[in-house]
């Protein structure tokens, strides 16, 4: 029986225009309350931007920064950040490849370089709306949770396999596709995340249904009772999915749920 679940956000709840169907959400969610099944968000994006698209729902948790940073309104479950040691030697590392356009992600907000081009960073800021702008990252004081990259969309793979060797021990790089790359700590995942809050609310991972697209999703869809992949997520998302939803333009995540309010797995 399901008593949770856990969704994406770009490419899976939300529409290309980063919107979904609210009044039908809506109608579903009181069905999952009134069945008490938990709503939670299970994104790479920032907390603050992942709870504007939720304010009606007070109840909602988000498992943010790919499980890094867990928390609801009220009440924080776990907060995972880099050893000082560990943010000092990556950083160079990253640097030190051509192309790369870095955010550093903190608990308090995440940080760009003040060269950056304004264009990126007016994108950045869409993820990230607590966003600062540093002469230095060495300039942060603030706990960090995870590293952003956006890099040319055709070199995400060689950079994701490049920054695989490069930061071997220290994080493991993590892409949701198009050019994004998020470089996170060993060990925490979407699916640790969830395993972690399931403990604090009773519920285990084989109780939960979760829904994604990318390759930062592969970890939840595996191990949660039922992965769904939307029908445009990435083939090795599809392959290790229970079941398939259609794509995130036509709402694939609602529809699945209404399906599955009806018909109880």
């Amino acid at each position: 029986m399901i008593k949770l679940i856990a969704t994406d956000m770009d490419g899976t709840f939300l529409r290309h225009d980063m919107t979904y169907d609210e009044d039908r959400f809506a109608i579903l969610h009181a069905q999952l309350q009134q069945q008490g099944i938990r709503w939670v968000v299970a994104s790479g994006n920032q907390y603050y931007q992942l709870k504007s698209f939720f304010k009606q729902y007070p109840d909602t948790i988000y498992v943010a920064e790919n499980g890094a940073y867990i928390r609801d309104l009220k009440q924080t479950y776990a907060v995972h950040t880099f050893d000082p040691i560990a943010v000092a030697a990556i950083l160079p590392k990253l640097q030190a490849i051509p192309h790369l356009q870095i955010t550093v992600c903190g608990v308090q907000r995440a940080y760009v370089l003040t060269t950056e081009d304004p264009v990126h960073v007016a994108d950045v800021n869409r993820y990230y709306p607590e966003l600062a702008s540093v002469d230095h990252f060495t300039d942060i004081d603030d706990q960090i949770l995870k590293f952003a990259i956006t890099c040319p969309v055709a070199e995400t793979d060689a950079i994701v396999a490049q920054l695989r060797t490069a930061l071997l021990g220290l994080a493991v790089p993590t892409s949701s596709g198009h050019g994004d790359i998020d470089v996170i700590q060993i060990g925490t995942h979407k699916a640790a995340g969830l395993q972690e809050l399931g403990n604090v609310l009773g519920i285990g991972l084989n109780e939960m249904c979760a829904f994604g697209d990318g390759g930062n999703d592969l970890e939840m869809l595996r191990e949660v009772g039922l992965g769904v992949a939307m029908q445009n997520a990435q083939a090795p998302v599809k392959a290790v999915a229970d079941d398939q939803t259609t794509d995130n333009e036509s709402q694939g995540v609602l529809n699945f749920i209404s399906d599955l309010l009806v018909n109880p797995q």
